[in-house]
């Protein structure tokens, strides 16, 4: 049964950093595409870094570049987001998906489409704020 289980979010200070951590079971990361979506309160959800399934084609949404990274651990069923220089504007609920399907054709956003996945995690909380 495939299952993701996200972790990592909890209360940060502007400035800070955060590690989210996408624990995937049931799956072999080299066959799906993962992406990290937020939803924000009275938002809608956005594509933040989503990472290919095998030549590690990464997509970064523009207000976190720089900032984020995304990198798998194959041995570990394992994708991160490493998330630095935090802003009050990243807090939102942060959920994992992956999909067999997509196919990136390059680093664009076409690769990170929430509507595009199809298994996702149940999300977990970051809130940047002093």
């Amino acid at each position: 049964q495939l299952q993701i289980v996200e972790s990592g979010g909890g209360l940060v200070q502007p400035g800070g950093s955060t590690r989210l951590s996408c624990e995937t079971s049931g799956f072999n990361l080299d066959y799906y595409v993962i992406g990290w979506f937020r939803q924000a309160p009275g938002k809608e959800r956005e594509g933040v870094s989503c990472i290919s399934s095998k030549d590690d084609i990464t997509y970064y949404l523009d207000s976190v570049k720089g900032r984020f990274t995304i990198s798998r651990d194959i041995a570990k069923n394992t994708v991160y987001l490493q998330m630095n220089s935090l802003k009050p504007e990243d807090t939102a609920v942060y959920y994992c998906a992956a999909d067999p399907t997509v196919v990136p054709l390059g680093p664009l956003p076409t690769m990170c489409v929430g509507n595009e996945y199809e298994y996702w995690g149940k999300g977990t909380q970051v809130t940047v704020s002093s």
